[in-house]
Order: structure tokens, then sequence, then C-alpha cells
């Protein structure tokens, strides 16, 4: 079993900056993707970011392309999400996912292991 706890949320003005950051304990050594996911009110949950193990591999969603940054540190066991040029419209409870396989899928099933999720609520 792996437990992930996000950390770093809270309230920013539009155009500010936040960083994420989510720790992975227990099995940690059969991870190799870690993600983070969003959900506005109403919403589904959409696939904002991943990396691979390999640290090569990223993805961003089209909505953040060029304003977040993902990056893992699985040494540490811990992977950020830095947010920049934020928007209102980025609001929304942020969830940290990692998966067992190399896939990076904005399917919520193939994730293994999710964390319970910090709000970021963007001011115009």
């Amino acid at each position: 079993q792996v437990q992930l706890v996000e950390s770093g949320g809270g309230l920013a003005q539009a155009g500010g900056s936040l960083r994420l950051s989510c720790a992975a304990s227990g099995r940690t050594d059969s991870l190799y993707t870690m993600a983070w996911f969003r959900q506005a009110p109403g919403e589904q949950r959409d696939l904002v970011a991943a990396v691979r193990r390999s640290g090569v591999n990223t993805f961003y969603g089209h909505s953040v392309k060029g304003r977040f940054y993902i990056s893992g540190d699985f040494a540490k066991n811990t992977v950020y999400l830095e947010m920049n040029s934020l928007k209102p419209t980025d609001t929304a409870v942020y969830y940290c996912a990692a998966g067992l396989t190399n896939l990076i899928s904005s399917v919520e099933e193939t994730w293994h292991y999710w964390g319970q999720g910090t709000q970021v609520t963007v001011s115009s």
C-alpha cells in the first residue's frame, strides 16, 4: 500500500503562484508514475500533469501548459506542482495520484493510489 499526502494549497490572487507537494509513503518503490488531477465543483476530475519515475517524460493538460510545472523526486518520494500565472479557473481541489505502471492516462481508474486533496482558490 501507498499513502499520499498533499500540501501547499490555499488562496492566491490571479497572476500569482502556488506550489503543491505530494509526499508518498509505504511501498513507494513500486511507483512508476505520479500525477496531479483537479476537480472543480460540479465538474469531472481532470488530469493536470504527470511525470514518470525517469523524470524525462512529463504530461500537461492543455489548460495549464506553459503555466504549471511538475517535478518528481522519486528518491524522496515526493512530487511537486509549481503553478504560475494562476487564473480563477484554476480554482479546484487538487489531488495527487500514483500509478504502478508507466501508463499516463486521464482515466481515473488507471491510477492506483490517491491523496485526500488540497483546495486551491484563485481570486480575481
